[in-house]
């Protein structure tokens, strides 16, 4: 088999890729380890930047989530007890959108199946080749026969564990790593939200996060220690812990019910560098990890690809190699923006073991200082609905 961008990984930035490809008419093959229900299967977060948004608009994707997204004007921080509201569309005319990432990978699996574009679903054995050189191919095996892809680049979008940073010489990539020594426990409830918007709480048990996925479904999240397991956790003692940690108010409105998943998600800040390397390029997990404390994860990687994509089609189009000479300082310099953002908003939000009293007074002066500041409220909306490119 033979293509031009060979795309290892069928999660949202490995589909995303593919998509944006395949609209300006370069050919693309994806292969993706595990099943297509596994990888609808994934729960994970939804807060999409305004830049996504209009990214997936333009790879043609953006129909179902403008009709079922919920456009969030701000958020809320609770600090014990007290809450203040941060409207993002009053300090910087920007939104962000309440949209599920599996819902993201749905629609972009659904209009590469219209197109026909190829995806390879539960390839094994997948191994990189040559791309060092001129001639890079990926080998796998799919039900018990070994294939192979000649393409000209391949593309890394198969997540933290996957194939493609592993497949990089050692001496070849530098690795930035800080491991938070806490998780987030998180349910999945039929019920609908207590506020219309997020809101972040910091307590002296720890933090909380009230969310959403629609109008009629929830997700609310505690910090546990890192090493807390989920089964420890009834659905009951979960919705006591929550309310301890949320304003009053928050408490006596949230409507409780049975979860539907439980699960507790560590927390982690990760870096590589650089992310080009012959004709392999690295994009979303597989080159970076954030804390979903300043929901980034899913906004970096759409920004990666959506930068890789103008750089290939610059090439194929103008014959041009600036842009991916170019693509790994780009993105870098917005990954390690969004790593800041991240890192502020857990250092402010959490507890930590070592926090003390006076650790705890200069978060509360960070809280009171974000309320009372045009500025850094300014500076907080333009981080959370996302930075440019």
């Amino acid at each position: 088999m033979q293509t031009k961008v060979a795309i290892i990984g069928a999660g949202p930035a490995g589909l995303l890729l593919g998509r944006l490809l395949e609209k300006a008419g370069v050919d693309t093959v994806i292969l993706e380890r595990r099943s297509q229900d596994y990888v609808l299967g994934r729960i994970r977060a939804g807060v999409l930047e305004q830049g996504t948004v209009e990214l997936l608009d333009k790879a043609g994707v953006g129909e179902r989530l403008h009709a079922d997204g919920l456009v969030h004007d701000g958020v809320e921080f609770c600090f014990d007890g007290d809450r203040h509201r941060f409207d993002f569309r009053a300090l910087i005319g920007r939104t962000v959108t309440v949209y599920g990432q599996t819902e993201v990978t749905r629609d972009l699996m659904q209009a590469r199946e219209a197109s026909g574009a190829t995806t390879i679903y539960e390839a094994e054995n997948v191994s990189l080749h040559g791309f060092d050189g001129d001639r890079p191919s990926v080998r796998y095996v799919k039900d018990g026969v070994e294939h192979e892809i000649a393409c000209d680049f391949i593309t890394g979008c198969d997540g933290y564990h996957g194939v493609a940073r592993a497949s990089v010489p050692e001496r070849a990539i530098r690795t930035f790593e800080r491991v938070y020594p806490f998780g987030w426990l998180g349910i999945l409830v039929d019920r609908p939200p207590v506020a219309e918007e997020l809101i972040y709480a910091h307590h002296a048990r720890g933090f909380a996060l009230c969310s959403m996925r629609s109008h009629s479904r929830s997700r609310y999240y505690v910090q546990v220690p890192a090493d807390e397991k989920v089964e420890e956790w009834s659905d009951d003692r979960f919705w006591d812990e929550l309310r301890r940690r949320v304003d009053q108010e928050t408490a006596d409105h949230l409507v409780t019910g049975p979860s539907i998943e439980k699960s507790v998600a560590p927390l982690r800040s990760f870096v590589a560098e650089p992310l080009r390397f012959g004709r392999l390029f690295l994009a979303g997990d597989a080159a970076h990890i954030v804390p979903p404390t300043g929901a980034k994860g899913l906004n970096l990687a759409a920004s990666d690809v959506g930068a890789l994509a103008e750089a290939l089609v610059e090439f194929y189009a103008e014959r041009s190699a600036a842009g991916i000479d170019g693509y790994s300082a780009r993105v870098l310099s917005r990954i390690w923006k969004a790593e800041r953002f991240s890192w502020w908003m857990t250092s402010i939000l959490h507890t930590f073991p070592e926090t003390d009293a006076f650790s705890r007074r200069i978060q509360r002066a960070e809280f009171d200082y974000l309320r009372s500041s045009d500025a850094a409220a300014r500076s907080l909306a333009e981080n959370y609905t996302g930075l440019p490119l």
